[in-house]
């Protein structure tokens, strides 16, 4: 910069707003900079520079819990993603996307995450143990959580009250007649177990959503005289519609009985459908199967399911941290669930 400004007999300032300010001259001597920065090669100022200097990177980190194909690759995750991206749209910030998946150490937490340009982090839905989480806290950074980790000091969260949208759900089932329910839930930790759970695993999973929905569960159970140790949960470590497929047959193993599947994700319940039919059951006169969140494919297909903001999570989120008057005061936003009544969930066993 000091050399185009000798050169052009021009201050370092004027050289500056050529790029940064072009409203601040006259388009003939922006134009004319510019050629001369062109003749010696030079691209303008650095970014990273910049961002040394005033002490911004104009970027959003967003943590997730799985790998990064997931969140292309998952329908509730895209629209989070959408809804954020939209709020760092509307707000001239970048995303950069940090995945948090499974086995990861301390170590590889703690160099991602340092390493990370931003101004602030979205996180989206992460275990309470997870390793990128500590590292993530480390920075000091402004942080907005969604759905989970509870109680981060400091930060703000965007969720919805997941174990009273279960218990809808589930006293929805009852009313209809069923006695014999299971559960297929998405991973309760980051260790990888797949296949029925134990009353122990139940009672200190690292997910909060997960059991929050299975408690949903059991409060509809227990309010109808149900036992409770007869509900039979399947997890699944991955999340898809082949784990639902394998999670149903699980259940069924351990109890031959169920007259209705109640899944944690719509994902895992459009698995769940696909193993009744292969099975040659009826939906529902043999077997009802209602799902969670509400994305289009179950939607079309007409599952029985509970319908979560999830575009609108993001777009809280983005808003919420990039709010110029945010101020480290944690803020909590609960948004609206609906139940959506479908074709796959009625009376158990109809004649």
């Amino acid at each position: 910069m000091a050399s185009l400004a000798a050169e052009l007999n021009i201050s370092r300032t004027t050289v500056s707003n050529a790029y940064n300010r072009p409203d601040q001259l006259s388009p003939e001597l922006r134009e004319r900079v510019l050629e001369a920065a062109r003749r010696r090669g030079y691209p303008g100022p650095d970014p990273v520079a910049r961002s040394l200097r005033t002490r911004k990177a104009g970027a959003v980190g967003l943590l997730l819990t799985e790998a990064l194909s997931y969140s292309f690759r998952d329908p509730a995750a895209m629209s989070f993603l959408a809804g954020l991206t939209e709020s760092c749209e509307v707000a001239g910030q970048g995303l950069l996307l940090i995945p948090a998946g499974p086995g990861r150490d301390d170590v590889d937490a703690a160099v991602v995450v340092q390493q990370a340009g931003v101004d602030g982090f979205v996180v989206y839905s992460v275990a309470d143990d997870d390793p990128y989480l500590a590292a993530v806290r480390d920075r000091n950074l402004p942080m907005v959580v969604c759905d989970q980790p509870l109680e981060i000091p400091g930060a703000s969260r965007v969720g919805i009250d997941d174990r009273s949208a279960m218990r809808e759900l589930a006293d929805y089932l009852i009313d209809l007649g069923h006695e014999n329910i299971g559960v297929l839930c998405m991973r309760l930790g980051r260790d990888r177990v797949d296949g029925v759970v134990t009353e122990e695993r139940l009672k200190s999973p690292h997910f909060h959503v997960q059991r929050e929905r299975i408690e949903g569960v059991r409060d509809a159970m227990a309010a109808a005289g149900r036992d409770l140790a007869g509900l039979t949960v399947v997890e699944s470590f991955e999340h898809s519609a082949k784990s639902g497929h394998t999670a149903a047959a699980q259940a069924f193993r351990a109890d031959p009985n169920i007259t209705a599947l109640v899944c944690t994700s719509d994902v895992l319940a459009l698995g769940a459908l696909e193993w009744a039919r292969w099975q040659g059951m009826d939906v529902p006169g043999d077997l009802s199967v209602t799902g969670f969140d509400g994305i289009g494919e179950a939607i079309r297909e007409g599952l029985t399911t509970i319908r979560q903001p999830q575009e609108e999570k993001g777009r809280r989120a983005g808003a919420l941290l990039m709010s110029p008057s945010f101020s480290g005061v944690a803020t909590v936003e609960m948004l609206d669930t609906e139940l959506l009544p479908g074709r796959t969930a009625g009376p158990p066993f109809r004649s």
